[in-house]
């Protein structure tokens, strides 16, 4: 399941997402630290989607609902007064937001232009920017090629084509050991899909996708979030990392029971 590639990605990826020390051993450090992971917005509004998706409820009024809940896990400040606010508008936003929660649509709908267009409605809520909604609509993309068996030379193909390197400075044809030396922390959908998707073609199993996404000094759980789904979809499973167990520790029994109907 996609999605429980992106929660996971984002309770590991949180870690780091603000307090990354500088010379971190991301290829040895503990996969997971008790005192450091926790689930973000991210897996919230996730989950959120996911629940509306699958039991035909409004997309907005889900997103709210289960939103209000959690109003600790680190929404942006506009998205916390979308969520809080008397009347749900688009503002706007090209913020990564519209990617990290959009995993579930990329595993759920097997036709390829039903899914994007669901993306991209998942995205418009709120992120209707145009480069709002491509990250959207990428991210799903990428989840439905992983889950339908195309090489991650085609999903390579298919990001710089979206991300093409003369028009964004961290195009997907970017190296991570490029990376490492250039990356600076955004919040911008266009600045983190492709990298994050890096992250995982340069990966063997998930775990080491992690630990790519660990090597950047980057906005980590949506990093996680956002290509964990792939990873997730692209291996398999999770390999060596006990996901089962991560997500029900640090999820609530509220998000555990969605994210596993």
């Amino acid at each position: 399941m996609a999605v429980k590639g992106a929660v996971l990605g984002d309770i590991l990826g949180a870690q780091y997402e603000f307090s990354r020390p500088y010379d971190l051993d991301w290829k040895n450090v503990p996969l997971i630290k008790k005192d450091m992971a926790g689930f973000t917005d991210d897996t919230v509004m996730t989950l959120a989607i996911k629940k509306a998706l699958l039991e035909g409820r409004d997309l907005v009024r889900t997103m709210v609902e289960v939103g209000r809940r959690y109003p600790g896990c680190g929404y942006g400040g506009r998205f916390y007064s979308w969520i809080n606010g008397s009347r749900q508008e688009p503002y706007g936003s090209w913020g990564n937001g519209s990617a990290m929660r959009v995993s579930f649509v990329g595993e759920y709908y097997d036709d390829y232009e039903e899914m994007q267009r669901k993306a991209a409605e998942t995205a418009a809520v709120s992120h209707n920017h145009p480069e709002g909604i491509k990250g959207a609509v990428v991210t799903a993309s990428c989840i439905w090629m992983a889950k339908h068996g195309r090489t991650k030379q085609e999903i390579y193909d298919y990001v710089l084509e979206q991300y093409p390197s003369d028009r964004y400075p961290y195009s997907i044809d970017h190296s991570l050991k490029e990376l490492r030396k250039t990356y600076r922390w955004t919040e911008k959908c266009s600045d983190t899909v492709a990298p994050a998707m890096r992250c995982f073609l340069e990966s063997t199993d998930y775990e080491s996708f992690i630990r790519n996404v660990y090597s950047l000094k980057c906005d980590s759980d949506t990093f996680g979030a956002v290509a964990g789904g792939v990873a997730e979809e692209f291996y398999g499973g999770f390999g060596s990392v006990d996901a089962e167990k991560i997500l029900r520790d640090y999820l609530t029994p509220d998000l555990y029971t969605i994210l596993t109907a």
